[in-house]
């Protein structure tokens, strides 16, 4: 049952931020190949992180050869779709932001989970910090990637409770997985509080405090 809930959890957030990833690749006008290694970068990069943490060597990625199919395709038919659809994808900018939104918290929720629950996978389970660590850098360490890669100052340094949605719900997520005796229920719940936190946080603006200074 594990195994089953961390590859269906794998797949949704490998689609989700490939979406994610290639959207932002093409309004930066990156070419095909860009689009397919920005796309790409988003979905496995924090995967990658969380597997040199835990001595798996080579990571996840390079022996699991579907994760690569699921990149690619994926991030070939966003690239399709935005073609085709070219001129309105460029002047719907707000919704497409939105719709990419929506792709990012997905998969922040899947991957944020997975990481928390690849720690008591591994035998960490008994290190809280570490687990939830491991679950914060598979949610954002790609998009991390990602931003540097096209030039912006990373997603989760800047935007709603980013980052803090990911520690809290691999939180909620290590705290429910303790007293349980498979994933599923801690999956559902770490899932819903994620996506719901960054949704709630994209509508009502919710942010962390920043100083502004007048240079």
């Amino acid at each position: 049952m594990t195994q089953t809930i961390l590859f269906i959890l794998e797949i949704i957030g490998t689609i989700s931020f490939t979406i994610s990833g290639s959207i932002i690749a093409i309004r930066r006008s990156l070419d095909i190949f860009g689009v397919c290694f920005v796309g790409g970068i988003t979905a496995v990069g924090g995967g990658i992180m969380r597997d040199i943490l835990i001595g798996k060597i080579p990571p996840s990625f390079f022996t699991s050869y579907h994760n690569l199919a699921i990149t690619l395709v994926t991030a070939i038919v966003v690239f399709i779709v935005a073609y085709i659809f070219r001129r309105k994808f460029g002047e719907l900018s707000e919704k497409t932001e939105h719709v990419n939104n929506i792709f990012d918290a997905m998969g922040l929720a899947a991957f944020s989970v997975m990481g928390t629950e690849v720690a008591f996978v591994n035998g960490f389970g008994g290190n809280v910090i570490f687990s939830v660590t491991l679950g914060m850098l598979t949610g954002v360490g790609g998009g991390i990637i990602r931003d540097v890669l096209t030039s912006s100052t990373p997603y989760v340094l800047k935007k709603h409770v980013y980052a803090l949605a990911s520690i809290l719900g691999s939180l909620v997520y290590y705290i429910l997985r303790l007293h349980s005796a498979d994933a599923l229920i801690p999956s559902i719940v770490g899932i819903i509080f994620i996506f719901a936190l960054r949704m709630l946080a994209t509508r009502f603006l919710w942010s962390l405090p920043k100083i502004k200074l007048d240079l």
